[in-house]
Formats: structure tokens, sequence, C-alpha cells
């Protein structure tokens, strides 16, 4: 075991699997040289070379179209999106071609290609560097969509991506790449994809949440240990595929429910979960599902402490949700 932050258990994921397989390609903005904006390919260009360690230019259409083309040649490419924000104009390269190809070709080209991106606020990044845009990807059949929130399920669930057979969206919360820490399993470690986590046992309302917002849902559930209720936290991890097993299982044992995550509420993630919920569990909701979430206006910069869901938001949703029934 060795103590890491989240960043650099993603870098010990990349160098793990580069290590094992040969085929594994990492290409991206300045990830080279610089190791990336965020540092999180630091190093790796050094131990593995510039021909499997590649700076790109900077056209995010070409990183995510070259990664396509070298999938299809059997190689396994990791390309780098320096921000998530600047994913778009890669999104009909994304949706259109990679989430297709395994479907179109009865299963003979998988397309192993695992994007990573920092994502979300809590950076001071203004409107053009703190968005959530997961929403978009899960939406989209044929990808899948991961989101650790601990430094073990960085590397465990990257690992893991790396090796499926389905194209991945992985996202990463910039927000805490080294506001978290913990300790992290050595050599060739995975984690499951579309395996929830329940976080901390509860038995009178669960908290659903993914990313950076884990920690304050878990903030959240300690402040009110002592005299309020018992509250259950649940980490998706995965969003695409979603466990339903455990997250209704969650929900059918404490009857109550509070969805958070930073991205704006309308038609964000949280709302998948709430249909879920009143489809297959309203009969053990013993009160009406509520929403933490960001709000539906362009990131602010001077403002995003108040925008972005934080433990006070969250125990005020709980006592609100324990007081509705």
């Amino acid at each position: 075991m060795s103590e890491l932050t989240l960043v650099q258990a993603v870098n010990r994921g990349l160098q793990q699997a580069m290590h094992d397989d040969g085929d594994v390609i990492l290409l991206g903005e300045d990830i080279g040289l610089n190791g990336g904006v965020f540092r999180a390919t630091d190093g790796l260009q050094k131990e593995f070379g510039a021909e499997r360690v590649i700076d790109t230019p900077l056209s995010e259409t070409g990183i995510v179209g070259t990664a396509i083309g070298m999938a299809l040649y059997g190689l396994k490419p990791v390309p780098e999106i320096q921000f998530q924000d600047f994913i778009y104009p890669a999104f009909d390269q994304i949706v259109s071609e990679l989430a297709k190809f395994r479907y179109r070709s009865g299963g003979q080209y998988p397309c192993h290609v695992v994007i990573r991106a920092p994502y979300g606020g809590g950076v001071k990044g203004g409107l053009y560097h703190s968005q959530s845009a997961e929403a978009y990807f899960a939406h989209t059949a044929g990808l899948k969509v991961v989101i650790p929130s601990t430094p073990a399920d960085a590397k465990g669930l990257l690992l893991s991506s790396i090796y499926d057979e389905d194209p991945v969206l992985f996202f990463e919360p910039k927000r805490i790449y080294r506001a978290v820490s913990g300790e992290v399993p050595e050599g060739d470690y995975r984690v499951p994809l579309g395996e929830a986590r329940v976080a901390r046992e509860g038995s009178d309302l669960s908290v659903f949440a993914y990313g950076a917002m884990v920690h304050p849902a878990l903030q959240a559930a300690e402040s009110l240990a002592a005299d309020g209720p018992s509250v259950e936290v649940v980490d998706l991890r995965t969003l695409a595929p979603l466990d339903e097993k455990t997250v209704l299982a969650s929900v059918e044992k404490t009857g109550r429910a509070v969805i958070v995550h930073e991205a704006p509420r309308f038609c964000g993630y949280g709302a998948e979960l709430g249909s879920l919920f009143a489809e297959k569990a309203l009969f053990s909701l013993k009160a009406p599902i509520v929403r933490v979430t960001g709000y539906d206006t362009p990131f602010p910069y001077a403002l995003e402490h108040l925008y972005l869901p934080n433990a006070p938001r969250i125990v005020h949703a709980i006592r609100e949700t324990m007081a509705a029934g």
C-alpha cells in the first residue's frame, strides 16, 4: 500500500497499465514533457518514451479521432482532454463514431479507448474550466462513464476501464486531485466497473453522490451522527452502467433519498436516479426525493462557493426530507 493523492493514483494507474501492456498509448496536449496541466502524466514520457506518451497539437477532434484509429488497429489509447470543458469539439467523434464501432461491427472492433478528463469546479477556473458534462455522455449508448472519488478508486477504476471492451469516459474531479489522499494497493489493482460503493452505512436516509460531491455528503452525514438521522452515503462510481441493485437496495432500506451533483439541476444525472426510484422503489419512499445540485446557470467565477453543493446545503436537504415524512 502507498499513501497517494487522487492525481498520484491516476499516474500510478497509467504507469501500471503501460508497464504491463505495450499496447497502452497516451496522447494529449502537453502530457509528455510537461506531464499535463495537472501533472497527471508526470514522468511517464521519460519512462516510456515519446512514442508511447505523445504530445499532440491543440485539437480535441484530432486527439480523439487519432485514438479511435489506434484502437481499430488493436492498440489501447488513453487520450487526455486537458479540461472536460474542451471535449465538445470531439463530441461527434465520441458519440457518433467511438460509441458505435463495437455495435456496428458485431463485436469485431471493440475500440478500446479511455478518454480521461478533469471535470467540475472548485479551483477558480471560471465558466470555461469548471463544467460537469457527464450527463451528455451517460445518455449515449455504447459509452461507459466512470467518476472516482478516492485515490484507490482512481487507480482501480482506471485500470478496469483500460481493459474494458467498451469505450470509457473517465472523468476526474480536479477539485480533489490533491485535496484527498488515501492508501492505494500496489500492482495491478482493479475495481470492477458498474459497482457502486456504500461509503457510509445508515438506516434513515440515503444520499447518492459521485466524484467530489461524495466528500461533502460524508461531512453532512457525520455532522448529523450525534443527534440527527442515520444517513447512508452511496458513491455511484460508475454512472453508466448504473449499479441499480445497490442504489435501489439503499433507498428501499431507508425510504428517503437525497441526490447530490455539482452539474446543473435540469436534466442532470440526478433526474435519472429520481426516475429510477419512482419507477422501481415508489412504495418504499416515505418522502419526496430531493436534489442538491449546481444551478441552471453558466458556472460562475467569483461565486463558485455558492454554486457548488456543500455540507450545509446537504444537511438542509436531509432535514427537509426527514420532516416531509
